[in-house]
């Protein structure tokens, strides 16, 4: 069977999580998905909700969501490289979204822990610092702690709801 395609754009962008959760992951580069918004759900977790064009929120990043492409096998799928020089174009890939969840929210302290390892992650593999800065710090606060770290490295390697 063909690998899949995997669009990551919550705490998936943190390269260990996702070497825990699905080891025969490949990681192939950037992508944004047009038309979609990131947000902190009810729960506490990132969500991507599609955009309805009579909406007035604007910005640089206001319709469109950064994340990372994993090539993904059958066997990691059951568990949960655009190159510079060519033009982008579109592609078909397994992407999670709640459609029931999208009012924004605060995040749960373990997953901004696993969301600010993943935003480190995502900025080394070139995801723009004014899209983080723009759209993920409204939710996601640029601290690390320490305190939650053991149960953040748990949920990344078998998540669980709390």
């Amino acid at each position: 069977m063909a690998p899949t395609l995997y669009f990551a754009y919550g705490s998936n962008l943190w390269m260990h999580q996702m070497a825990q959760r699905c080891p025969t992951s490949a990681y192939l580069g950037s992508a944004r998905l047009k038309g979609y918004r990131w947000i902190i759900y009810e729960r506490g977790y990132a969500n991507i909700v599609e955009i309805n064009h009579k909406q007035t929120e604007s910005g640089a990043y206001a319709d469109e969501v950064w994340g990372l492409v994993f090539s993904l096998q059958p066997s990691d799928v059951r568990k949960l490289d655009i190159n510079p020089d060519e033009k982008p174009k579109q592609v078909e890939m397994l992407v999670y979204i709640n459609r029931r969840m999208t009012t924004p929210s605060k995040p749960k302290k373990e997953y901004i822990y696993r969301m600010n390892q993943g935003i480190k992650d995502a900025l080394k593999e070139g995801m723009p610092l004014a899209y983080v800065d723009a759209v993920m710090r409204k939710f996601i606060p640029n601290v690390e702690d320490e305190e939650v770290a053991e149960v953040a490295k748990k949920q990344a390697l078998v998540f669980e709801e709390e």
